[in-house]
């Protein structure tokens, strides 16, 4: 086990940083993963394939991100139970997730199999791309099972308190995906369906990898083939995994539904919008990690009664991201069409991510803002009103504006983007009347000095 990091004292700026940079490696390589099947597409595939990559994912993502959200349940009661001494009750937890798990991806699998078409004409998918999307979708539903068992696997060595294991499970699958998608659409010229064949197999050998790697690590606990099956432990993830698992689906839920809305506006614009949003992925890599590391952070100083300290961690949280936020916003700003050209050489393309990442450009200097706030309140263990402030800048700001923008007759997708910092901002002044309110109740929780 790593030796444990102690932020009750200190210089908070330097352990802040300190501990956020692995946390960033391990985002960037995830995002790595992401980003590549779309960026080979776009540079040998076709204009349609990037809208079908673009559409596609963000229905794969749906149910990646909510069975990610249940699993979490997983870790949190294997945690649990190794704090507790209760290392043999761990046996019977993998026995039932492995039972629950492989039914759910079983009717996963067959519901993505059979209403793909149905799911891209839902997405409304470009008709030059509506076949691409719905071939994308049918092949990851194939093999969602490595996926999930993926998700699965990490989820339990986290619950060991090992994070180093899923750090090189990601990173095994990141170097297989990017030489699948070079195989199979740069010189198989298999396009989409060759992007969709390498997500699958690099999930397959990570899965296969990792199941050797447990075989070859000392467990802190008894497991065999009889554990297997439905038992009271199932119950007992699940309950702690379900509200984790609804607010990434309706999270899920409200990308799809802004997919929609911008495929409406024709292949160009889906097809940009679909690179944009993998150059978001990685503009969000910095605040992500900044509210992991704040939640630790605040966490044992809220645990050690030292309120200020866990304060002044937040506000050096939004100093910090707000200092990256605005060279990254300036880089959009001048450079937005260079961002792009990485995923394609398409004109009409680049300019229409050009377009949205104008208007998504002060998301990256205010979404450190919010990002240190949640991360302040996870910390304290407010994670249900994080979660509703999140679904509340969501549905009440950002879905609503991004509509009424799309219906537009002369809709730009540079008045799209914007919904996000508009959101954003939104969530800020929510954040900040309930600080405010509960600010004397917080900190006088302050240890009294000796």
């Amino acid at each position: 086990m790593n030796k444990i990091q102690d932020f009750t004292e200190g210089s908070i700026i330097k352990k802040l940083v300190l501990f956020m940079v692995p946390i960033f490696g391990a985002l960037v390589l995830q995002a790595m993963y992401g980003a590549v099947d779309l960026l080979i597409v776009g540079w040998f595939g076709t204009n349609a394939g990037i809208s079908a990559v673009s559409t596609g994912s963000n229905i794969v993502n749906l149910v990646v991100f909510t069975v990610t959200g249940l699993t979490m349940g997983i870790t949190v009661l294997i945690s649990r139970y190794l704090g507790e001494g209760k290392a043999k009750q761990i046996g019977y937890v993998l026995g039932g997730v492995i039972a629950f798990f492989f039914i759910l991806a079983i009717i996963i699998s067959i519901l993505m199999v059979v209403f793909a078409p149905s799911l891209a004409v839902l997405m409304q998918a470009p008709e030059e791309a509506l076949g691409l999307t719905a071939l994308y979708v049918r092949i990851c539903g194939g093999g969602i099972l490595f996926v999930i068992a993926y998700n699965v696997i990490s989820a339990i060595f986290r619950g060991m308190g090992d994070s180093s294991s899923p750090l090189l499970f990601v990173a095994i699958a990141c170097v297989v995906n990017v030489i699948g998608d070079y195989l199979f659409v740069a010189i198989l010229n298999l396009n989409v369906a060759g992007a969709a064949l390498a997500t699958i197999l690099a999930q397959a050998v990570s899965v296969v990898l990792s199941i050797l790697i447990i075989k070859r690590k000392k467990l802190p606990f008894h497991f065999s083939m009889k554990n297997i099956g439905f038992n009271s432990e199932v119950a007992k993830f699940i309950k702690l995994g379900a509200p984790i698992a609804l607010q990434e689906c309706l999270t899920q839920l409200s990308f799809l539904a802004l997919c929609a809305f911008v495929n409406r506006l024709g292949l160009d614009a889906s097809s940009g919008y679909g690179v944009a949003q993998k150059i978001v992925t990685f503009i969000m890599l910095v605040p992500s990690s900044l509210m992991q590391s704040i939640s630790s952070f605040v966490a044992q100083n809220v645990g050690a009664r030292k309120e200020k300290r866990a304060l002044h961690a937040m506000i050096t949280g939004i100093a910090v991201g707000a200092v990256v936020g605005v060279g990254i916003f300036l880089a959009i700003i001048l450079k937005a069409d260079f961002l792009s050209t990485a995923f394609t050489n398409n004109q009409a393309v680049i300019l229409k991510s050009s377009e949205y990442l104008h208007g998504f450009a002060v998301e990256a200097i205010v979404t450190s803002i919010l990002f240190s706030y949640m991360g302040y309140f996870n910390g304290h263990g407010k994670t249900l009103f994080v979660m509703l402030q999140g679904l509340a800048q969501s549905f009440i700001i950002r879905l609503p504006m991004s509509y009424i923008m799309s219906i537009q007759p002369d809709a730009s997708l540079t008045m799209i983007g914007l919904a996000a910092p508009c959101a954003t901002t939104f969530g800020i002044i929510i954040c900040t009347i309930y600080f405010l309110k509960n600010r004397k109740k917080i900190l006088a929780n302050e240890k009294e000095p000796a």
